[in-house]
């Protein structure tokens, strides 16, 4: 039996701080909201009011530091990771999107971080052994506490496939036991959180994901772990009732966070809009939460002035962003931009996204960006709103700021498993959305004949439909959510939005297969729409046929053992 740490009768106070899911988003948005320099100002206030009050604090990401952003993608999210040792970041879980480059981009993260990027459930193939520091110990105020990092197992069918060769994702929930029982028989730790990127799913409910912190919790020993602090679902995590949580969390509102077989989990949605703080006293070997809350990081909201123009009203109060962080930030914003313009590939030929093209018939642009979506998820089709593609690439040099204009929108790409039933009915809908419409559809690997109110004759990447048997379709996260009209497919349980921006996806294609040339992209007529004198003659053919096999019909009737029968 081993002895603690703590003091009989002793109160221990300790405050964690956290964010996740920062996706390279060091700076703030047009509208001032969120960003490092803000987030420094605002943590350094909290930190001061904790060790007033005789607490420590510790200050955690829930992991997901890339992809999002491109000035920060352009330079390996250096400014994320520096601004963070600014901002004292004590420890960050690794999440999916720490996979998005080579290992040896995140090796160099690690030297560049001041702080432990950790996973207890990340293994090399080869060796059997960890790849990363499966957990970091830290002493708060004479408390010991112990941090465990977690990643989530669909690492491995969202990440880059050509990163992944030798690396393992295995279960976090028996490496958490595992870990847990090291820590507790060598460290002797008072306090044991979980770092995870994992996402939160009310009631364990996680669809086609793998299962996220609900079912950590619940799967282990009570008193395996104390507080998990999450991320990769994006959630703010507030409950609403027990094993359900708020929707569309309103800043500034109370937040309670969930809690599973006695362990508090914790997650600040995304990007640093908020940072979530848990206010903690340890006393007699017993964790008591005293005060939650969610601190928006100068979040907006529009109001109507008098005249009718709008204005952006903050949220709170309006925090002003730390110097020494603008400071140290501004370079990388300015080398960024700079990147920008740096070229990425050649197109040889035009491929055309102008508005009167991709709203009224396929494309080559709608087929290169569809492409680009399979190749990343190793999806059998693809299809997107032709809205979505806001101008045309030129014959000539391409760079990540054509690209960007391209695709504006910062879409997200999503797969989802369907069957042949399924597709039919979603492609009924999709590909009879009128021309000259943002929902007019593109595709690509589909063929099929739309009458207006129907489909008919589908294949998939040339094989014709069958019901029960299942496809994987790309799409981004817009068309999911059922943006220009397109049916909802997010809350599918075949769905998984794999948190790669659509541009940043078309970016990397273009780069891996210059040069394009536009003519190998042309659409090649799989999909027809028929006219209205089309469908009369093809409904006039069609009552021909019926006419023509009913005295035979009736034959068959009167005598059917003429027409092969049995009797």
């Amino acid at each position: 039996m081993f002895t603690h740490a703590w003091q009989q009768d002793r109160t221990y106070r300790f405050s964690v701080l956290h964010t996740n899911d920062h996706h390279g988003h060091f700076w703030p948005n047009a509208q001032g909201e969120y960003g490092l320099a803000a987030q420094k100002t605002l943590m350094d206030k909290m930190r001061y009011e904790v060790q007033a009050r005789g607490g420590g604090a510790l200050i955690l990401s829930g992991g997901d530091i890339n992809t999002g952003t491109p000035e920060s993608d352009l330079l390996d999210a250096e400014p994320d990771f520096r601004g963070m040792n600014l901002v004292g970041y004590d420890a960050m879980a690794i999440g999916n999107h720490e996979f998005d480059n080579p290992l040896t981009v995140l090796r160099q993260q690690e030297k560049w971080a001041k702080f432990p990027l950790l996973s207890a459930n990340i293994y090399q193939k080869s060796s059997g052994k960890r790849l990363f520091k499966p957990w970091a110990l830290f002493n708060r105020m004479g408390l010991k506490i112990a941090v465990i990092g977690l990643t989530t197992e669909d690492t491995a069918k969202i990440a880059h496939p050509a990163y992944l060769q030798d690396i393992e994702f295995r279960d976090p929930i028996a490496e958490a036991r595992k870990a847990a029982e090291e820590l507790r028989a060598q460290e002797k730790p008072d306090v044991i959180i979980a770092l995870t990127h994992m996402g939160h799913y009310d009631n364990g409910h996680h669809g086609s994901n793998a299962p996220g912190d609900v079912t950590l919790a619940r799967s282990l020993p009570a008193g395996t772990l104390n507080i998990i602090v999450g991320g990769h679902s994006h959630d703010a995590v507030c409950m609403e009732k027990e094993n359900v949580s708020q929707r569309d969390y309103q800043p500034g509102t109370p937040c309670r966070p969930d809690q599973q077989n006695g362990v508090w989990i914790m997650q600040a949605q995304e990007w640093g809009k908020y940072i979530g703080r848990g206010d903690f006293t340890f006393r007699n070997g017993e964790l008591t939460l005293e005060n939650y809350q969610l601190v928006p990081v100068n979040l907006k909201h529009k109001i109507k002035n008098r005249d009718g123009s709008e204005s952006w009203l903050t949220w709170g109060e309006e925090v002003t962003g730390n110097g020494a962080m603008m400071k140290l930030l501004m370079p990388f914003k300015k080398r960024g931009e700079a990147q920008l313009q740096v070229k990425i590939g050649r197109a040889e030929g035009t491929f055309i996204g102008e508005r009167n093209k991709v709203r009224f018939e396929q494309t080559n642009m709608g087929q290169l960006i569809l492409r680009a979506q399979m190749a990343r998820t190793q999806a059998d089709f693809a299809l997107m709103s032709g809205g979505g593609i806001r101008t045309s690439l030129p014959s000539g040099p391409i760079t990540y700021h054509d690209v960007l204009e391209v695709q504006p929108f910062a879409n997200q790409l999503c797969v989802v498993t369907l069957t042949g039933e399924e597709i039919a009915r979603y492609l009924a809908v999709v590909a009879n959305i009128k021309p000259d419409s943002g929902g007019f559809a593109q595709f690509a690997n589909v063929s099929l004949v739309a009458d207006g109110s129907g489909v008919s004759g589908i294949k998939i990447n040339g094989v014709p439909l069958e019901a029960k048997k299942t496809w994987r379709m790309a799409i981004n996260s817009f068309n999911a959510a059922g943006g220009d009209g397109y049916p909802r497919l997010d809350q599918h349980a075949g769905f998984v939005n794999t948190g790669l921006v659509d541009a940043e996806v078309l970016k990397r294609y273009i780069s891996e297969h210059s040069p394009l040339k536009a003519s190998e992209y042309a659409p090649r007529g799989e999909i027809v729409y028929l006219t209205e004198a089309q469908k009369r003659e093809r409904d006039s053919k069609e009552e021909k046929m019926r006419h023509r096999s009913y005295p035979k019909m009736l034959l068959a009737w009167l005598w059917p053992s003429s027409f092969g029968a049995s009797q």
